[in-house]
């Protein structure tokens, strides 16, 4: 921080206002200021999956006083999804911290009697059915994909903008199953609507643990062990010595009592990681995620 101008922080989010990612980076970016005795201003920046935000932030002057918190697919997803993409996801940004948003659990109509990922892609072996998304590219379509390939008779994945339509229509029975956050789902599985049956990545949900993985289930190709996640970049350049106390702040917010709650509100089971775990993962990961957005064979845009 000593390293810093003085001056306000500007934390440029790549979503609007009001979803997961605009919280993150005012929880996370109000630790950050009364740490450092300086004003964090959140600015929404979103368009093209974060992409217009990580232009902004790339174009910006690498002194510390410019973040970027995006999700994910800003930085695999529109290598695919993005015509003539106007950042180098690898090469512009420098990695301060990737914060997990939570299990996306696959949830199926309860009164189809299925109980397990065996069960699902028995019945849609001989069944037409419909599974929802909240949007191409997107993780569950993605997993759409994955079970597709062990299946003669497609699944087709609806695609929703967001994610309240789709769990409707999943509660009225017009989609068979939907993959998504745990907090939109809990109105079907409260209800008894939808029943979780499979959750990613390689540990069981703590708010649903009788509910194992798909890797638990046989299903281990990569990318149904992904995380989904949340990141805080910055300019590439800035100096080490401020990323790693952006680093140390994000993972001790992670550990304070607001963000606990937030966390526990949203059913998130992890919190904040730091400088070497985030650059670790985001490397293992984005082939995986990119090889698999390719996959879906989406017209770029």
């Amino acid at each position: 921080a000593q390293e810093m101008p003085p001056g306000n922080i500007r934390l440029i989010c790549g979503l609007p206002a009001g979803g997961l990612t605009d919280i993150f980076s005012r929880a996370y970016g109000d630790f950050i200021g009364r740490a450092l005795n300086r004003t964090v201003v959140v600015e929404n920046r979103p368009g093209a999956s974060g992409g217009i935000a990580a232009q902004a932030v790339k174009n910006a002057a690498p002194d510390g006083l410019t973040m970027l918190m995006t999700i994910s697919t800003t930085f695999f997803g529109n290598r695919v999804l993005v015509k003539n993409l106007q950042y180098d996801p690898d090469k512009d940004f420098s990695v301060i911290s990737v914060i997990p948003a939570g299990h996306l659990p696959l949830v199926v109509r309860s009164n189809l009697g299925i109980t397990s990922i065996k069960d699902f892609l028995a019945y849609a072996a001989t069944n037409d059915v419909s599974l929802g998304t909240y949007g191409a590219g997107s993780f569950p379509h993605v997993v759409t994909d994955a079970l597709n390939r062990q299946l003669t008779r497609k699944i087709a994945a609806v695609h929703y903008r967001g994610e309240a339509a789709m769990w409707r229509d999943l509660a009225g029975g017009a989609l068979h199953a939907a993959c998504g956050s745990y907090l939109a789902a809990a109105s079907v599985l409260d209800t008894g609507a939808g029943r979780a049956i499979a959750v990613p990545t390689d540990a069981r949900m703590r708010r649903l643990p009788n509910v194992p993985t798909f890797i638990e289930q046989g299903l281990t190709q990569p990318v149904f062990g992904l995380k989904s996640w949340v990141g805080l970049f910055t300019p590439a350049g800035v100096p080490e010595a401020v990323l790693d106390r952006y680093s140390a702040l994000a993972v001790e917010a992670g550990k304070s009592e607001a963000i606990v709650k937030l966390l526990d509100t949203y059913a998130i089971d992890e919190a904040a990681m730091d400088r070497r775990a985030s650059k670790a993962l985001y490397d293992a990961e984005g082939p995986v995620w990119v090889q698999a957005v390719r996959a879906l064979d989406i017209t770029p845009e």
